[in-house]
């Protein structure tokens, strides 16, 4: 026997934050934003784009959230990139004109999907193979809609792009030979050079992607190929693709956020972006005497990069929590011990640092973000999800 569904307020889910509460009245686990640290990661680097005279188009799929894309475009960046078709429509519907799908899409129904879009802002897309082009022409010259298609190239990530300039040169013509397709540049970008821990294997690495994607651009310009955008670039490598002389934009994401894994890179102090993303959780368990057990596991976040680091309880700065290690991540809690000093009593609050930002944020449906002890407001993660 089924009983029929019940609309009593006391079935709703209150919410976890709301603006002007303590950080304290905040329900765990929750996704943190400091906004001094992130208002001031956000200025950093679009004055380093400004300074080297090079667009910042940064990357929405670290952040998923329109609120801080259009604070991004309010700075200078000239738009954003995601890396799914799908993922560009809360942000499209947010009031980004501007966006730039860095990833291939092989099936009919993601390019209709994107020529749709294509119809309403002004949309990008990467491709690597012929197929690629004849798909996208067919959709955009289905809806009425005109593509920019940019050619990538594997600079190293082995992963997509095609291998050489012959074949960026033979799918531009392909790319000409569609009046619904216009060719708009090249794409390079290194995702495995981001995370090299010194500066000199990021450099390195870095100048390996320029100097081949040079060649690249000196190719097409002797067949009388303009190329007007050459983009990509990530957080680790920025410092470098910015002085290349061969970006025309950068792609960083991380940056907005920083995490444990961008945490273990050398940097210079210019390009060393401040942490500003935490998981806010609560010690639910002392049972056990010689470990405490938190309310975050492994719903709660991305541990790809490794387990969270551990950073002070909201409100304090004492560091305190510096001796603590979160050593395992169970489904719904985390286990915490200590090589010295005493473990947190029930009820402590502790921010979690994730190991990897961008799949952690697409765990949660909002980012609160706070000043000193107070909540400023509440940003929806509205991409979250979106992975077609």
């Amino acid at each position: 026997m089924t009983r029929p569904p019940l609309h009593v307020p006391e079935l709703v889910l209150p919410p976890a934050a709301q603006p002007g509460m303590t950080l304290a009245q905040v329900d765990t686990p929750s996704l943190l934003l400091d906004l001094d640290a992130f208002e001031r990661n956000l200025d950093r680097m679009q004055a380093h784009a400004a300074r080297a005279g090079v667009a910042l188009r940064p990357h929405a799929k670290a952040h998923k959230c329109p609120a801080i894309a259009l604070a991004q475009v309010a700075r200078g960046a000239v738009g954003v990139c995601c890396q799914k078709v799908s993922e560009a429509l809360p942000f499209m519907r947010a009031g980004v004109s501007d966006i730039h799908v860095s990833n291939e899409i092989a099936g009919p129904a993601k390019a209709r999907m994107l020529a749709t879009l294509a119809r309403h802002a002004r949309l990008s897309v990467c491709v690597d193979a012929a197929q690629q082009v004849a798909v996208l022409a067919e959709a955009a010259s289905a809806a009425e809609a005109r593509l920019t298609v940019l050619v990538e190239i594997d600079v190293g990530q082995r992963r997509c792009g095609v291998g050489d300039a012959e074949q960026a040169l033979a799918l531009v013509d392909c790319i000409d030979r569609h009046p619904s397709l216009r060719f708009g540049g090249l794409q390079a970008y290194h995702g495995g050079a981001q995370h090299r821990r010194t500066r000199d294997e990021r450099r390195e690495e870095a100048r390996r992607a320029a100097e081949k994607t040079g060649k690249v651009l000196v190719r097409l310009q002797t067949a009388g190929v303009t190329c007007d955008v050459v983009t990509g670039g990530g957080t680790g490598s920025v410092e470098f693709d910015l002085a290349s002389g061969v970006y025309t934009e950068v792609q960083p994401g991380s940056y907005v956020f920083m995490d444990g894994d961008y945490g273990r890179n050398e940097w210079a102090d210019a390009f060393r972006f401040e942490q500003s993303l935490y998981i806010d959780v609560e010690v639910m368990s002392v049972a056990a005497g010689d470990r405490v057990i938190v309310d975050a596991g492994l719903k709660s976040m991305a541990v790809d990069s490794g387990l969270p680091g551990i950073r002070h309880a909201p409100g304090d700065a004492s560091g305190a929590a510096s001796a603590l290690r979160y050593v395992a991540a169970n489904d719904e809690h985390g286990i915490i011990e200590t090589d010295s000093g005493a473990l947190p009593p029930l009820g402590t609050r502790l921010l979690l640092v994730p190991g990897h930002c961008d799949p952690t944020l697409n765990l949660y449906d909002e980012i609160i973000g706070f000043r000193g002890e107070t909540v400023e407001c509440v940003w929806a993660v509205a991409a979250r999800g979106f992975s077609r």
